[in-house]
């Protein structure tokens, strides 16, 4: 079972200056929806906003919603039955991504240039051995992340950081072996699913669980008070599911595509130190 408290605190480092292997935290959290209408409704009631939205003629490719300055979640339509719904990638924050790139390269990883994306920041990507998309990116003055800083962040956000999320996969073994000894992930628990904490001082996390039928990725959510956090989710009408039920030290929702929502009570950043 999760700690009842998850130390955050040093996740302003990402606003103060470099860090450790030179990532900061997770930058976003990317789904594959069957429903952009349905799922982004759900997020928009959990109080985060969309702040911008790509397109190709009058469809929607890709939308932006908005965690915190640095976090964000993105939602990719399904566009052909024979896309698999759910988690697309996890992407992390790096405050050089250059330097980055050329460390990954030198432990002998296949990972793209480092290039220019469409909403103007650095991107750099990679597959892991099952062929699941990583990627890190670097905010750039300009772009569309940097210039919406202290904008979109929705007064009734039911959190305010992210502070892991969980993928699936077919050798959930062999994915825990790549993240320890190839990216520089340290391990928080012994076994499966594995808890893997990401390189840096942001304290976050990626659990990798081995892919069933009843097995979801999903996003897990720090907040400061947990049945304050039960209490709004009950006014929204969402049934979470408590663990335990009687002191509930976590809480999960399911997206309409099943996705698993998820908060835990976290020690959170001075809003003032990210200023």
């Amino acid at each position: 079972m999760r700690s009842t408290s998850l130390f955050i605190g040093l996740f302003c480092a990402s606003l103060c200056g470099a860090q450790p292997a030179n990532q900061s935290g997770i930058a976003h959290v990317a789904f594959r929806v069957a429903s952009l209408e349905a799922t982004r409704a759900f997020y928009n009631k959990l109080g985060f906003e969309q702040f911008f939205e790509m397109k190709q003629g009058d469809r929607t490719t890709e939308a932006f919603l908005k965690v915190n300055d640095h976090q964000f979640i993105e939602l990719y339509p399904q566009t052909d039955p024979s896309q698999p719904i759910g988690l697309m990638h996890v992407c992390y924050e790096s405050s050089n991504l250059e330097a980055l790139h050329t460390e990954y390269v030198k432990r002998g990883l296949m990972v793209s240039e480092v290039r220019k994306a469409g909403a103007g920041n650095m991107l750099m990507t990679m597959k892991d051995p099952e062929g699941q998309t990583i990627e890190y990116t670097e905010y750039l003055p300009g772009s569309r992340h940097f210039e919406d800083r202290g904008k979109h962040l929705g007064a009734k956000r039911v959190a305010q950081l992210m502070v892991g999320a969980t993928a699936t996969a077919r050798d959930a073994a062999a994915i825990r072996t790549f993240y320890l000894e190839k990216l520089g992930f340290t391990e928080i628990n012994h076994g499966l699913p594995a808890r893997l904490r990401m390189p840096g001082d942001s304290g976050q996390e990626v659990d990798i669980a081995a892919a069933g039928p009843e097995v979801k990725s999903g996003i897990l959510f720090g907040v400061a008070d947990i049945k304050h956090t039960a209490g709004i989710l009950t006014s929204l009408g969402l049934a979470a599911k408590a663990t335990p039920a009687d002191n509930p030290a976590l809480l999960t929702v399911a997206d309409p595509d099943g996705a698993l929502i998820s908060f835990v009570k976290a020690v959170l950043p001075d809003p003032a130190a990210q200023l």
